[in-house]
């Protein structure tokens, strides 16, 4: 049987992001509950899901795949930010994000037979102030409803990022520098 290679994602960005370094690849998805434990570190709390995705998928699966699964949280202050559940939230991430920089944390987990293969990308991004209105209008466009902090910078949000110091692929949804590197060991065994 031959080997494959599995993206523990539906997500269109990492589907994206992982075919600039992989040609052929199958897509599985990973339900998972995604609720962050009682004083859960948020590095931790993306290496979890990480895992979670890609031991759910490879237990689903054959042991010989390759499973590569990621999650990514927004971080300020060291509280994540998730997904916002209406206008009201995506006013208080996005306001909480104003002018100030925080930090995007995108782990990745892969997994061959019982290797497993962590690691964690962390990013800078400095915002803009924005306003009321800003943000608004921003939520009107639709784009933040599913994004983790309510910004996508590979889309309209990328307007408020002033500055951003590290991996931006990672803050899409796939450190592919790290991400390459570690899926060339995995193959040349």
């Amino acid at each position: 049987m031959k080997m494959r290679i599995v993206l523990a994602s539906q997500s269109p960005r990492r589907k994206q992001l992982l075919a600039y370094i992989v040609d052929d690849f199958d897509i599985a998805a990973a339900d998972i509950d995604e609720t962050p434990y009682k004083n859960e570190l948020p590095i931790d709390y993306v290496t979890r899901l990480a895992k979670s995705k890609a031991v759910k998928v490879q237990e689903l699966g054959n042991i010989d795949d390759i499973v590569i699964g990621s999650d990514t949280a927004v971080v300020c202050d060291n509280e994540i930010l998730g997904k916002p559940v209406d206008l009201n939230d995506s006013l208080q991430i996005l306001q909480k994000l104003s002018g100030r920089t925080h930090q995007v944390m995108t782990s990745f987990c892969i997994i061959k037979n019982q290797q497993v293969v962590t690691e964690v990308v962390t990013t800078d991004v400095l915002f803009k102030t924005l306003t009321d209105d800003e943000i608004i209008r921003y939520w009107q466009t639709q784009e933040p409803v599913d994004k983790a902090g309510s910004y996508a910078i590979q889309g309209i949000g990328g307007k408020f990022v002033t500055r951003i110091s590290g991996s931006v692929s990672a803050v899409i949804g796939l450190p592919l520098v790290e991400l390459e590197h570690a899926l060339q060991e995995i193959l040349d065994q």
